[in-house]
């Protein structure tokens, strides 16, 4: 099999692939407004990849250069046995950061078990600190649940703890400022992020909801002025960051509509029933199942890898309409 020194997966375009973006489940126990329908159809568990099928391919990845793994869902902290799968992909030798994506209802009782598994970064989403606007963003969340979940986490001492918030106009635009307090106050990097046109969703318009980080960075800045930060402090991802002038901490603006990343995109996305995605706005994909049911063959699994990033698309083309250019829920796609 390949040693993790002699390789690293390359796309058409130059650019090195070291991140996969895990999902473990297509199941949530929220039904957030931009993420899925009220009323929803899981997948059976025969067409989810199991634990050791994740483990097995996730190992894969890492001997071919990926260093870091976010697992994500749905809500991955409700699959059963994903704080065994967690210390497992933790061990795995020349994987840098294990990260988990949250909604934070878990967290109370599983932030010192995730901790002990080997997670060194936790983000949490949170759209809302008013009650009942957070029930209404989730459906079926619980705010003083996730808050304590935070506050746990926050107990543990992860090397990062952050918050994402998806801005809707005349949803939650008010609470921007509010989370942007909450933040300085704990200490928290926060991210907001445009809203993806992932999904039939019925809930609200994207025309008349969407809100481009230029306008949510212009609304802190009357009253929290923002530095850029240098490239040498950015973390390398999607979001684009900035240091408040008088205290600690950052603030992040995720813009796959008014600020395409894509040309420095790293990472592929593996979803809950096997189906590796190149894209998060494109279908481009492999089915990994279909790999690690046929074979043993470790080598086969790693080739198919190797192959898939030659359909890796050089970007994405979102547009602000309501007909969605991907038909699947956020949910299916992993977080």
């Amino acid at each position: 099999m390949t040693n993790v020194q002699d390789t690293q997966l390359q796309d058409q375009f130059g650019r090195t692939v070291d991140y996969l973006r895990l999902s473990v489940t297509d199941r949530c126990d929220f039904r957030c407004v931009y993420c899925m329908a009220e009323e929803m159809e899981f997948l059976p568990r025969r067409e989810i990849l199991s634990l050791e099928e994740i483990q097995r391919i996730c190992a894969a990845f890492v001997r071919l250069g990926v260093k870091k793994i976010r697992v994500t869902g749905g809500e991955p902290l409700i699959r059963k046995g994903v704080v065994e799968l967690l210390q497992d992909l933790g061990q795995l030798p020349g994987l840098r950061e294990l990260a988990v994506t949250t909604n934070g209802s878990q967290l109370e009782t599983l932030a010192a078990s995730l901790q002990q598994a080997g997670v060194k970064r936790i983000n949490v989403s949170l759209d809302s600190l008013d009650p009942v606007k957070f029930k209404q963003l989730t459906r079926t969340g619980e705010l003083s649940k996730v808050l304590r979940g935070i506050q746990a986490a926050r107990e543990q001492g992860f090397q990062g703890l952050k918050l994402n918030a998806v801005v809707l106009k005349g949803r939650n635009d008010d609470q921007i400022l509010p989370l942007v307090e909450y933040a300085r106050q704990h200490q928290l990097d926060l991210a907001f992020i445009e809203e993806m046109p992932l999904g039939q969703i019925t809930d609200h318009s994207l025309q008349e909801s969407f809100m481009p980080s230029a306008a949510i960075r212009e609304l802190i800045e009357t009253r929290y002025p923002l530095l850029p930060m240098t490239a040498a402090q950015d973390s390398g991802g999607p979001a684009r960051y900035y240091q408040y002038q008088d205290t600690p901490g950052r603030v992040g603006f995720i813009s796959p509509h008014s600020h395409n990343f894509c040309a420095s995109c790293n990472r592929v996305r593996l979803t809950a029933e096997g189906r590796l995605l190149l894209c998060l706005g494109n279908e481009h994909s492999v089915d990994l199942k279909a790999v690690v049911r046929s074979t043993q063959d470790d080598r086969v699994l790693e080739q198919a890898i190797r192959d898939a990033m030659n359909i890796k698309p050089e970007r994405h083309h979102f547009e602000v309409n309501d007909e969605p250019q991907i038909v699947r829920f956020m949910n299916m796609t992993g977080g």
